[in-house]
């Protein structure tokens, strides 16, 4: 397999062959990111999962592994989970050891049965899994309850878990040593569901403070101590754009980073021997402080290793017939700029033949391709701030483009397919001029290559 087909991505993460869905188990130990991922080894389609494993040195080179991490058994088939390095041995199973906290969906198991969760081990750096004798550790508690993620609180030594429940329904619970669990709290997130994530991130003043998230993109920020979580803010919104879904963060990542991946849900890669993709991982920090706080998602440094040739242009004034061109035929590129709006209605980015549309009449911009995935909500406008200036950056692969707002206070997924273009990148205003000012386009390397 030489990752060089029509329509694969060349730097976002996809499997060799068939259909692969949310990541899972995200883990970093000893100089090795860890990416497992829901995959369907026999068709392009979805159906009864397993486990798939990536390993990276970078962050941005994945190998995938031969073989399955986690396959199904008479609890049913691997869905969702997360994985820990279990430090001070809890578990009993030996220190370091890695752990990993799964959904065995019951409906594929014959007789069916409901789903439980279900803990494995590690012993040899997440090359292989033994699933623990005593499974499941969770039994059913309600509806589907699935997508464990599990993380350690510093201050009480006890492993929290974050469980889907029902509806729009979650709940966290608490573990000594990984295996028994005790429900702490339910909790609800506002028209989500699935895939949570509960992680500590410190605000702009330096205060602790926790997030709590769901599949859709969709998260609230608070306080935990331990045994009871707070949310201080209403519902936000991490991820827009038609494709963001089930994002996880990595646990026991070094230098105090919190690092995200997401599943880019509904992309297309039509006759191709793989279907869908993953997001480039993505570093996420709080900006703004108390009530005001927000997540700010932004390309990991690791990407800036794939730049190769660049273009850079100080100021420009767009508007009528005359465009930025861009004077490339890369189709693989990480562009920034900031662009002063003026009276202008409307400003277009176009990407290899689709438009990326500025709408500032709106205070919105949307991606004028294709449709709604079934799972995220159809987030086709995504709002903007009634700014007279904006700082954009996209990163283009040969699918999808990513797209980051001011630090990346606001970012948002889009996959797409090519349209006919004469040059794969052009930024052109209607009906009045607009500036353009510290444009830079960096053409960007294959990670098969």
């Amino acid at each position: 397999m030489d990752y060089n087909e029509l329509h694969r991505p060349q730097f976002h993460f996809s499997a060799r062959k068939n259909w692969i869905n949310d990541p899972n188990g995200l883990v970093y130990q000893n100089g090795v990111w860890h990416l497992y991922f829901q995959h369907n080894p026999t068709a392009c389609v979805w159906g009864e999962p397993f486990w798939g494993h990536a390993v990276s040195t970078d962050l941005i080179h994945w190998q995938e592994q031969d073989g399955h991490a986690l396959s199904p058994d008479e609890h049913g088939a691997m869905f969702s989970g997360s994985a820990v390095v279990d430090h001070d041995n809890t578990a009993g199973f030996g220190e370091g050891a890695l752990l990993t906290f799964y959904t065995a969906a019951g409906e594929y198991a014959m007789p069916k049965r409901e789903s439980t969760q279900c803990l494995a081990f590690s012993l040899d750096g997440g090359a292989n899994w033994i699933k623990y004798d005593g499974n499941p550790v969770l039994e059913w508690i309600e509806g589907g309850n699935r997508d464990p993620k599990v993380i350690c609180h510093a201050e009480t030594r006890l492993w929290i878990m974050a469980l889907y429940l029902a509806e729009d329904r979650y709940c966290l619970l608490s573990s000594p040593d990984a295996k028994t669990w005790t429900k702490i709290q339910g909790l609800t997130l506002e028209d989500d569901n699935e895939c949570p994530d509960f992680f500590p991130l410190k605000d702009a003043s330096g205060t602790e403070r926790w997030i709590f998230s769901g599949a859709k993109g969709y998260y609230v920020v608070g306080r935990f101590d331990g045994k009871t979580f707070a949310a201080e803010t209403g519902r936000q919104t991490a991820e827009f754009g038609r494709n963001g879904y089930a994002a996880q963060t990595f646990s026991n990542v070094p230098d105090g980073r919190c690092i995200q991946i997401s599943w880019m849900a509904g992309g297309l890669y039509p006759e191709m021997p793989f279907n869908q993709q993953l997001s480039i991982p993505v570093e996420l920090t709080l900006m703004g402080e108390g009530n005001n706080v927000v997540l700010a998602r932004w390309p990991v440094r690791e990407l800036n290793s794939l730049r190769q040739r660049s273009i850079a242009l100080k100021h420009e004034t767009i508007g009528g017939d005359k465009r930025l061109t861009a004077t490339t035929e890369a189709v693989l590129f990480d562009a920034s700029f900031t662009v002063h709006r003026q009276d202008a209605n409307l400003l277009y980015v176009v990407i290899r033949g689709q438009s990326l549309v500025f709408d500032w009449r709106k205070n919105e911009f949307r991606f004028e391709y294709g449709s709604a995935s079934r799972l995220v909500p159809d987030r086709r406008q995504v709002p903007l701030p009634d700014e007279p200036t904006l700082s954009v950056r996209l990163v283009v692969d040969k699918t999808s483009v990513e797209v980051f707002i001011n630090d990346g206070v606001i970012s948002a997924s889009f996959c797409f397919l090519p349209n006919g273009y004469v040059r794969p990148f052009e930024i052109h205003s209607y009906p009045t001029e607009q500036i353009i000012e510290d444009f830079e386009l960096h053409e960007l390397a294959s990670i098969w290559s």
